[in-house]
């Protein structure tokens, strides 16, 4: 097989898109054979588009159609889960849009036919192959920052009017979305959150649900999360804020990182400060250290993951982001909106059976208008 065959599920925006760039030739891999769309307009905009790809009004449909040895997964939230297990079943090859899911109970039973399948999995977090966040996991992973101390990640530079919320009735919906910033905009943050400086133990949130704009749902949210080994991680994000930030600093005992506006600045010290701290007859010393800076363009990741997809399907090649890892920025997220709910700081792993108790009421009592107030 010299060209992987793809079939893409939802041609709304992401899906238009991902088709834009492989029409474009920026993913030569790949051939798309096949389309579908419960939407009879957007289906056969995708058809016009590319007359030799055919088109099915259900995505079960186009799987049993033999046309597609892989399938991108780009609809509403609580259907990547639903729709990549009947991939799986099929035996054919997933790349799932962010989030992996609404709630984590439904992401870890894909998950498991995922490795049951043994079909190849991937989820689109495109951001992983910014070299700057590349960088800084280096990094942290290989112990240049030493023990972790502190993250802090300020990301409010994800403005939306209300307008963008107006523009459709799922939108920033309990049961359209099953959330607001954390489920839409943020998940690629919470993901690199995650990859660069692990899992934390615990998560105490404070989410502000329609603060800046006419929804139910939150688009203001602080986290605090705690490690075990005593390090903290403080998550900020916002829709309702201009101009916006996105500035990450990480802290170690052997130096700082700083990441904004496209560069890289580490700080790496000449001795680690825990030995300073100790040792030092000095009470006002300022420890020496080195500075370094990393500069590089962002790539637009998506034909990036696309390529790897199809490479490591064609080839072998090691994923970038494995379908299975979403499970660990929605388990962020959930734990977050619980910690919210309850006022309670959330161990995890939590209970996921109380957070989808919290979220069927919230959908059962839901009342979507976003008339202005």
């Amino acid at each position: 097989m010299d060209k992987l065959r793809l079939g893409i599920i939802g041609m709304g925006n992401m899906g238009s898109g991902h088709l834009h760039s492989i029409l474009k030739g920026e993913c030569p891999r790949i051939e798309v054979t096949a389309f579908a769309d419960i939407d009879a307009q957007k289906l056969q905009r995708a058809v016009d588009k590319l007359p030799s790809a055919k088109g099915f009004s259900t995505a079960e449909e186009m799987l049993d159609s033999g046309l597609a040895d892989a399938a991108l997964i780009a609809v509403p939230h609580y259907d990547h889960p639903k729709l990549a297990i009947e991939c799986f079943k099929r035996g054919i090859h997933v790349m799932t849009e962010k989030p992996a899911g609404v709630y984590t109970r439904q992401v870890r039973e894909m998950n498991e036919a995922a490795e049951k399948s043994g079909v190849k999995f991937a989820i689109m977090f495109n951001q992983r192959t910014n070299p700057i966040y590349a960088k800084a996991r280096e990094i942290v992973s290989s112990g240049g920052l030493g023990d972790t101390k502190r993250l802090v990640w300020i990301v409010t530079n994800w403005y939306r009017t209300q307008a963008y919320y107006d523009s459709g009735s799922w939108r920033a919906t309990w049961n359209g979305e099953g959330g607001g910033v954390l489920l839409n905009q943020a998940p690629h943050n919470l993901d690199l959150w995650q990859w660069i400086f692990g899992m934390p133990k615990s998560i105490k949130a404070f989410c502000s649900f329609g603060k800046y704009h006419n929804i139910g749902v939150e688009d203001d949210v602080t986290i605090f999360g705690e490690y075990e080994n005593g390090a903290t991680a403080t998550f900020i994000t916002t829709t309702g804020e201009a101009p916006g930030t996105n500035r990450l600093e990480i802290s170690g005992t052997k130096g700082k990182l700083v990441l904004e506006h496209g560069k890289l600045c580490f700080w790496r010290l000449k001795e680690d400060e825990r030995t300073t701290c100790f040792t030092c007859k000095d009470g006002f010393v300022w420890p020496e250290c080195d500075y370094e800076e990393f500069t590089a363009e962002e790539p637009d990741g998506h034909p990036l993951l696309l390529n790897n997809f199809a490479d490591c399907i064609l080839d072998g090649a090691e994923l970038i982001a494995r379908g299975e890892e979403g499970l660990r920025s929605l388990t962020i997220s959930n734990a977050a909106y619980l910690s919210a709910w309850t006022g309670s700081t959330i161990d995890l792993p939590f209970d996921e059976k109380a957070f989808e108790e919290h979220l069927s009421k919230l959908c059962a009592e839901e009342k979507v208008s976003k008339e202005k107030k």
